[in-house]
């Protein structure tokens, strides 16, 4: 399959727009409906809790390869203890965990069963953006396959990554519904551990047939927020274990827009990292803000008794007053976890290898530096991101234009870039292919060597990262991982040659 035309695209992204607006109808009309589990006709259920705690379906590489496919479909799955019609990959919701090792190579032939266009992005690994690789302007038209290949190098670091749709226009939508699943790519000497688990956090809305609900425009330049907030579908599942064992959580923020304040009283905490930074030892932790994109490796050591891990209110901001909409995450805690550890004591768990530090790009030469600013006002947006004269996504000033390039760099070489973000409220800072070292935060330098593939800029805030444009060139894409600013034009194309 040929990436999509310019021409096509254009046609496709309007129609995807217009759909949204609509309320989203276009993408559920092929879904089962019904009424979810307990509750009455056009009535929607409220979240019921899971009983046991259930991880995704894993697939591993052997002998240096993965191969495997993706079906993109509709599908009756479970969603908070009651059925739900929701998109999926290979029937389930999460998708199945990948599980890698750096140099593997990796083929996925995904299947479009959808009813509308979608392709594929490994968000957060190392690989190649170009042809058949992490490519964002393919696009996989319904009922079409495509075949992806990557190559890990080598050295790529280990940690939690994952997948999911990157189609402009329809990449809020296809997540919000269930497109999304787990990528691991193993360490070389293993973590010593009890248990290990892939915690996917996501959230969504039913409507009262039990289908996930459209959204408003309104609700699009907010940044949607689902009503249910899910961990691998299940709502507050219960986690067992006996006192004194130390596990290791891989949790994944797969939330269109919701930032993830996590905390775990009365248990021991420790990050190893986050996205695919890795600190030389675990870090003692109370607390972790995960923006959406982002991903923390996580070691808890248990106690005796109950304790829930909670989604504790974070406040991103607020649209401009003239928007008249509130502050998002307004209510209290979400238990999106119970851990329950009782019986009779484990063994005290060997200590963790320390590792290597990783490079510090702070006493790098510097090839270009750059001012990248995220901006929400007033006025038509750029082409593909346009939403009429109420709001305005844009990076330097313009929307997203895929046929524009508007960021060249040199291959082999390290930037500085300054991202601010004028408007009042946070946009998580995504860039591809490529991972950024924190070198600065609203005036605030971090004491050690901070790597993330997503960057919170705060709002009206300001973040100094440095990028080292070594391994692989082409174009690819930065931008906003509140998914729907991405989808309204707050994205910009880079290419490295």
């Amino acid at each position: 399959m040929r990436p999509i035309s310019r021409r096509n695209a254009l046609l496709l992204g309007g129609l995807g727009a217009t759909a949204t607006v609509a309320g989203g109808a276009g993408l559920w009309w092929s879904l089962a409906s019904g009424p979810p589990q307990g509750a009455g006709p056009g009535q929607p259920a409220g979240p019921a809790s899971s009983p046991d705690f259930r991880s995704p379906a894993e697939v591993r590489s052997a002998d240096g390869r993965l191969e495997l496919t993706l079906e993109a479909a509709p599908g009756r799955v479970e969603l908070g203890g009651r059925q739900a019609g929701a998109l999926c990959y290979n029937g389930t919701l999460p998708g199945p965990t990948l599980r890698l090792r750096p140099g593997d190579e990796l083929s996925i032939r995904l299947i479009n069963n959808l009813g509308e266009p979608t392709n594929l992005h490994v968000h957060g690994l190392h690989v190649s953006p170009q042809g058949n690789a992490d490519n964002p302007f393919v696009a996989v038209l319904p009922g079409q396959g495509f075949d992806y290949r990557y190559r890990l190098p080598a050295d790529h670091p280990p940690g939690v990554y994952w997948y999911h749709p990157h189609h402009h226009g329809m990449v809020a939508g296809q997540i919000f519904a269930g497109l999304y699943g787990a990528i691991i790519v193993e360490d070389a000497e293993s973590v010593p551990v009890s248990t290990e688990r892939v915690l996917l956090v996501s959230d969504t809305t039913l409507d009262g047939s039990g289908n996930i609900a459209g959204v408003s425009l309104m609700e699009r330049m907010a940044g949607r927020e689902g009503e249910l907030l899910l961990l691998n579908g299940q709502s507050n599942p219960t986690l067992t274990a006996r006192p004194g064992d130390r596990e290791r959580w891989r949790i994944v923020n797969a939330c269109v827009a919701r930032f993830l304040r996590l905390r775990l009283d009365g248990q021991q905490m420790q990050l190893l990292g986050m996205d695919s930074g890795r600190s030389a030892d675990p870090e003692p932790v109370d607390e972790l803000l995960l923006a959406p994109g982002n991903r923390a490796d996580l070691l808890v050591t248990a106690a005796a008794g109950e304790a829930v891990l909670q989604a504790l209110p974070y406040d991103r901001g607020a649209m401009p007053a003239m928007m008249g909409r509130g502050r998002p995450q307004a209510g209290g805690p979400v238990a999106l976890a119970t851990l329950r550890a009782d019986g009779e004591a484990a063994a005290t768990a060997a200590a963790v290898a320390s590792r290597p530090p990783p490079e510090d790009l702070r006493t790098a030469t510097v090839a270009a530096r750059r001012q990248l600013v995220l901006s929400m006002g007033g006025g038509p947006g750029g082409r593909g991101g346009g939403m009429g004269p109420m709001m305005q996504f844009t990076i330097n000033g313009r929307g997203y234009d895929e046929a524009r390039t508007d960021t060249t760099v040199a291959s082999g070489t390290v930037e500085e870039w300054t991202l601010v973000n004028t408007s009042p409220m946070d946009h998580p800072f995504h860039l591809h292919v490529w991972p950024m070292q924190l070198i600065d935060d609203n005036g605030r330098a971090p004491g050690s060597v901070v790597v993330r593939d997503v960057v919170n800029l705060r709002a009206n805030g300001r973040v100094t990262v440095r990028i080292a444009f070594r391994d692989f060139a082409g174009r690819s894409v930065y931008h906003c991982h509140i998914l729907d600013h991405e989808d309204l034009g707050m994205m910009g194309v880079i290419e490295v040659r």
